[in-house]
């Protein structure tokens, strides 16, 4: 049975703590007639930097130089449409209704509006994913030498994207007296009714960075291991994030979706972890041997020739 979650009853706190971490005042500025979004740049600089990083991981296995592009310009756009379209359905609730605005771009709150946060991971996970199968078919790779190839530096552009949600003083956890407490500005819409102005709240968004950059390094170290080839290191860093998103979607406080008792991104954090290690599981029973090319049928694809 579904049931969607609201934040109720939720503890007044003493603001007693000794520090806390300040939210930034502005999510955009103005160049011109254009207003750019520090959550796009976020993202921008993740995506750099995953294809900076990969490009780097396969050249050293014997793909072209910055071949990585090619596969980037599809897999690119369709993870942040798979990761759009997520976000929308498993809160369809904020798109459309009495009173909302579905489909006008030039008004807030529509579908269409990403520069307002609202991405899902697993969502991209799953539309980068086909994007690069179909893109490494035509390249002659291995989807498994590419996946194993990202892994680290998805992970570490995950962590970049957090820091957009940050900006944007959305998707936090609920209320601490840690030090390490996030400030909310209480005219925030996400700031729950009822709390003193001064409550903070886990800081979601540094959790997910911190856990994700020790999981790049984690899978860097591991990728050095033969054993982690044909997919594995992939499989490992469903394992890794999943176990991670489990946690932090746990002490969220954002309106999601319940099924038996969890919010649907939790239960799609357990899938993750049960898929990757399905992954390492079956690979090692299919390929025990090392991967020595990444190309399909250990065949570099020649080079093109023009007429």
């Amino acid at each position: 049975m579904l049931a969607f979650s609201a934040v109720n009853d939720l503890p007044t706190l003493p603001h007693d703590v000794l520090a806390s971490i300040p939210s930034p005042s502005v999510s955009s500025f103005s160049l011109g007639p254009l207003t750019i979004h520090f959550y796009a740049l976020c993202i921008l600089a993740g995506i750099v930097i995953a294809i900076v990083l990969t490009n780097h991981r396969l050249t050293k296995r014997g793909v072209e130089e910055w071949q990585v592009l090619d596969i980037a310009t599809l897999a690119v756009p369709m993870a942040i449409i798979g990761a759009r379209i997520y976000h929308v359905i498993t809160h369809y609730t904020d798109y459309f209704g009495p009173g909302r605005n579905p489909w006008n771009p030039f008004e807030p709150g529509s579908v269409w509006a990403i520069w307002e946060g609202g991405i899902a991971i697993f969502g991209s996970l799953i539309g980068g994913t086909l994007g690069a199968l179909i893109m490494c078919r035509r390249l002659n790779i291995k989807l498994t030498a590419l996946l194993d190839a990202i892994a680290p530096g998805l992970i570490l552009a995950q962590a970049c994207g957090r820091f957009g949600n940050w900006f944007n003083q959305e998707l936090f956890g609920q209320p601490t007296t840690l030090p390490w407490g996030l400030e909310i500005d209480p005219h925030n819409p996400a700031f729950p009714p009822g709390l003193p102005v001064d409550t903070l709240f886990h800081p979601t968004f540094l959790y997910e960075v911190i856990w994700n950059s020790l999981g790049a390094l984690v899978l860097l170290w591991l990728g050095r291991h033969l054993f982690f080839q044909w997919g594995r290191l992939f499989g490992m860093y469903l394992v890794w994030y999943g176990a991670g998103r489990i946690v932090w979607e746990s002490i969220r406080l954002d309106p999601s979706f319940v099924v038996l008792g969890l919010r649907t991104n939790v239960w799609a954090a357990i899938g993750a972890v049960a898929l990757g290690v399905l992954i390492i599981g079956v690979q090692r029973l299919r390929h025990p041997e090392p991967e020595e090319s990444p190309f399909v049928n250990d065949r570099k694809p020649e080079a093109e020739t023009a007429d």
